[in-house]
């Protein structure tokens, strides 16, 4: 209530019975909802994180001492991946070649390019080339390059289309995900022996039967494929 200029009372408006501005009502509201959405939306990045590219390294491009292009040597040449990665096949690493397995070529071919100046440098010194790692898994797991190609699995599967790279870059995910998923159904991913090495192999359209026939062609015992001793000795 108040007083009218002749003495008598009157009621008082709302606005004079406020303590605060009508704003702050609105402002407490969004401060109650964002002490629930904050820690709920740093929760979900930091559980994405992982599967970002930015930690499983996915289309990332590293910088290399000489820039050797996969889509000229393979794609435009037809050189097969087994002429420079000659371990691919008896043991763990597929192996990066030695410097004169480029001179082969480059000593008559680009002789004076200088491009390929560290490759030069590189069998002057008797020092190999200290390539930078694409597909770089943690210590932890364990993989076998050879146990893949010799069970019907092909270079692209995990290392994408290298034949039309002009750089490396790392083409799948890498994460456990991603590799369980094939371990517990590989029918889908296996090749015959012929097409291991083909760069732009594709599943047909029987696909499921042949994959399945693979598997008893290969002796795969798909019932321990995801056993965690597998990848982690």
């Amino acid at each position: 209530m108040r007083d009218d200029p002749d003495g008598r009372s009157a009621p008082r408006d709302d606005a004079d019975a406020q303590l605060f501005p009508r704003w702050t009502t609105l402002a407490a509201r969004l401060a109650l909802v964002s002490l629930v959405a904050l820690p709920l939306g740093v929760l979900g990045l930091l559980m994405a994180l992982p599967y970002t590219p930015y930690v499983t390294g996915q289309t990332i491009t590293p910088d290399q001492p000489v820039p050797f292009s996969h889509e000229h040597h393979v794609g435009g040449l037809g050189i097969e991946c087994r002429y420079c990665h000659t371990s691919v096949e008896q043991s763990r690493f597929a192996g990066v070649p030695p410097t004169h397995t480029c001179m082969t070529c480059h000593s008559q071919l680009w002789t004076n390019a200088a491009v390929l100046e560290p490759v030069r440098r590189s069998l002057a010194e008797g020092r190999p080339i200290r390539w930078h790692r694409v597909n770089e898994l943690p210590d932890y797991a364990y993989f076998d390059h050879s146990v893949h190609v010799r069970n019907g699995v092909g270079c692209t599967t995990c290392h994408g289309p290298v034949d039309s790279m002009p750089l490396m870059r790392q083409a799948a995910p890498l994460t456990m995900g991603w590799c369980l998923d094939c371990h517990r159904n590989p029918a889908p991913h296996l090749r015959p022996e012929s097409e291991i090495y083909a760069g732009h192999w594709t599943p047909p359209p029987d696909q499921e039967a042949r994959g399945a026939a693979l598997i008893r062609h290969y002796g795969i015992r798909t019932e321990h494929l995801a056993d965690c001793s597998v990848c982690h000795r």
